[in-house]
């Protein structure tokens, strides 16, 4: 059987503020990101299985990243704990949901964390293989499973 990638898209509205960032991304700004989730697998191909002809049923997909991902981030507030103490302390006071991170929040980092948790949460039998975040239209980062092979 060939090997098909299946592909669903999200979308969340998530600030965030870059630590030590030498321009204006050293601000609170907001983004409206697009994810896009690839996974690899065969179809299915036991037709008493209710999901025969599937690679993967989009609606699992879809928890899966809602679930780690989406409703986690959505209308967050994502913070490097490398920011100044009393910024996260205040922050923390004005906030609901406020995300601080081990990282510096780029889109970079931000897609290659996503692909890090994805992969964990897949079934046994699908591979992730690509993971696409748009952080503006016209500007996203990648991970491509090929190219992160230890």
């Amino acid at each position: 059987m060939s090997k098909i990638r299946v592909t669903k898209q999200f979308e969340f509205e998530t600030a965030h503020a870059l630590y030590n960032y030498d321009g204006l991304c050293k601000n609170i700004h907001g983004h409206s990101y697009k994810l896009q989730v690839t996974v690899i697998g065969e179809p299915i191909i036991d037709d008493s299985n209710p999901k025969f002809g599937m690679v993967i049923d989009f609606g699992q997909l879809k928890e899966i990243v809602k679930s780690n991902i989406v409703n986690v981030y959505d209308h967050s507030l994502i913070l490097s704990n490398k920011s100044k103490p009393e910024l996260l302390n205040k922050t923390k006071q004005i906030f609901d949901r406020l995300t601080i991170v081990d990282y510096q929040p780029t889109c970079e980092n931000m897609v290659n964390e996503f692909a890090k948790i994805i992969f964990t949460k897949l079934p046994k039998n699908i591979d992730l293989f690509s993971v696409k975040l748009y952080e503006t239209s016209t500007s996203y980062a990648e991970w491509f499973a090929a190219d992160n092979r230890e």
